[in-house]
């Protein structure tokens, strides 16, 4: 192998001709970054007046091959040209210049999503990954749940027996449901709170997966609302506090619309109660210490349940333009005298921990069998990067 490809749709005349083309520009990029460089990927878009050139480098491409394979074979089809090649040397992890090169100060939010992140920032996410989660990040597949309970794990496990597991104590541990071009389901435990579900999606986004859900509990705010009751987010209210100097309060924050129908599709057909609306996310366990200026918050935000993490993930989801939701079921409402204690929340768990996880997966399963190359991304593109088949 030479480090270097080239070609065009002048190269291939049928399904099987693209498709070897296709893996020889992946095995290309994985022999150049396994020799020490860096593999710059440039494609030009024949179809595009304005920004007919899209350039950018990559790192660990083995870890989201079928996500490289996807897109690239996307771009062949269309007429694309496109051109592989060793860009610099890789810098080492412990060299103190490689957060410079990783600074999100200096990120281009409207990039492609391919070329969403610098060579420097993979190879540091995909080692914190490996790091808290406890396996490969080639394990990841396309379909992440995040979740704070143990007891998801179990029925994960309970569901696909043969999933990858940790190899050690982590603090994050992930399972992964390994399917043909990582359209599987990966489970991560995140624990408790809004730090750790922003480390874990900044760096799970790296590997740019199909769909983020976050699968967990939430005190219920409303009269109407039972203990193990479900709501499905259309909304979030930010008082988690974590990426508020990254993204702006006033941005608006709302989940995938698909998603949000398969779940509520779910709901329907299993005759759950629940509730659409916003949740609010706070960073204090202990807010009812505080209640009359977080019920302040509650009232005017209109909010219908409370967690640590839902609006977390989902901006982050925003951020990096990852399709996301949210499925919550009720285990307490503090401000109806029915604190978590834990001998009833025992109970609840019990009750509720294998139909809501099994809820999330027949929900993307269906998403998965309507659009197998992953959900219209249409609503997650800034305004200046169009379709790729659109007008440009």
């Amino acid at each position: 192998m030479e480090g270097r490809l080239e070609f065009t749709k002048e190269d291939f005349g049928n399904e099987k001709e693209l498709i070897d083309l296709i893996n020889n520009a992946c095995d290309t990029m994985e022999e150049i970054y396994k020799e020490g460089d860096y593999p710059k990927l440039m494609v030009k878009r024949t179809w595009s007046d304005h920004n007919p050139i899209i350039t950018g480098e990559m790192a660990v491409p083995s870890a989201y091959r079928w996500y490289l394979s996807r897109e690239l074979k996307k771009l062949a089809e269309k007429g694309a040209e496109i051109k592989i090649f060793p860009s610099r040397p890789r810098m080492a992890m412990n060299d103190p210049a490689i957060f410079d090169n990783a600074d999100e100060d200096d990120w281009d939010i409207t990039q492609k999503k391919m070329f969403l992140y610098s060579p420097e920032r993979i190879d540091i996410s995909l080692d914190r990954l490996s790091h808290y989660t406890g396996t490969d990040p080639s394990d990841f597949q396309r379909y992440i749940l995040f979740t704070n309970y143990d007891m998801h794990v179990e029925v994960f496990k309970e569901l696909f027996p043969d999933c990858v597991q940790p190899d050690r104590t982590v603090q994050m541990p992930a399972y992964h449901h390994k399917l043909p071009e990582n359209k599987g389901f990966t489970l991560v435990n995140i624990g408790v709170g809004p730090s750790n579900a922003k480390t874990i999606s900044d760096h799970a986004a790296v590997l740019r997966p199909d769909a983020m859900v976050m699968v967990g509990h939430c005190g219920g705010l409303r009269n109407h609302q039972d203990i193990g009751d479900f709501v499905l987010a259309t909304g979030f209210m930010r008082d988690d506090g974590v990426l508020d100097d990254i993204l702006p309060l006033n941005i608006p924050i709302t989940p995938n619309h698909l998603l949000n129908v398969y779940l509520k599709e779910q709901l329907d057909k299993h005759d759950r109660s629940y509730r659409l609306g916003t949740v609010y996310t706070t960073a204090n366990r202990n807010w009812e210490f505080m209640k009359r200026r977080t019920v302040d918050k509650i009232h005017i935000s209109r909010s219908v349940a409370i967690d640590m993490e839902s609006a977390t993930v989902a901006t982050n989801g925003y951020r990096y333009r990852i399709p996301f939701a949210t499925l919550l079921c009720v285990s307490d409402k503090p401000l109806h005298g029915k604190p978590k204690l834990s001998g009833a929340a025992q109970t609840f768990y019990q009750n509720s921990k294998e139909k809501h996880l099994k809820m999330v997966i027949d929900a993307i399963n269906m998403g998965k069998e309507a659009y197998p190359d992953g959900l219209p991304n249409a609503s997650i593109r800034a305004i200046n990067e169009p379709l790729m088949g659109g007008a440009e």
